[in-house]
């Protein structure tokens, strides 16, 4: 493991994997808050209770953020999630899915210097908004796409 994977990991970007790590019963949600998880934000059921606890407020749109994805996921266990910010001082990305039960899927604290670009897996229990929010320059701008998870992975 370099140098840079382990300020990125102690910066308390891992929070979308303290959740992960919670929510396969791995870990409890003790250890994760013990471990700085956010769990306010991890825990909001509404668009707007997610943007309060991350302290959004009324984000703008940019075309400086893309969100990637596929637009249709066969597998709604296993979908691959990228955001990638052309803003300059990117300082934080989170993904937001619309219809999940916690709209909070995964959290990255960027250290000054980091390129702005990361990548998960998220899990999706039916067809939704997937939302990248990003904080650069202390605003916060949000991006969106649709993508659409096939039942039974029949692709219709």
């Amino acid at each position: 493991m370099n140098t840079q994977r382990r300020e990125v990991l102690k910066s308390g970007s891992a929070a979308g994997l303290f959740g992960l790590l919670v929510a396969a019963g791995l870990i409890t949600t003790q250890q994760a808050q013990a471990a700085g998880w956010d769990k306010p934000a991890f825990e909001a059921k509404t668009m707007d209770e997610a943007l309060k606890a991350l302290g959004a407020g009324k984000p703008a749109d940019s075309k400086d953020v893309q969100i990637s994805g596929p637009d249709i996921a066969e597998n709604g266990a296993v979908v691959p999630v990228g955001v990638k910010s052309a803003l300059a001082d990117t300082e934080f990305i989170a993904i937001l899915i619309e219809k999940n039960p916690s709209m909070l899927a995964a959290s990255f604290t960027l250290p000054a210097g980091t390129m702005a670009d990361v990548s998960t897996r998220v899990k999706m229990g039916q067809t939704s908004n997937v939302f990248a929010l990003v904080k650069a320059g202390g605003s916060f701008y949000m991006v969106s796409k649709e993508i659409k998870v096939t039942l039974g992975g029949c692709g219709g």
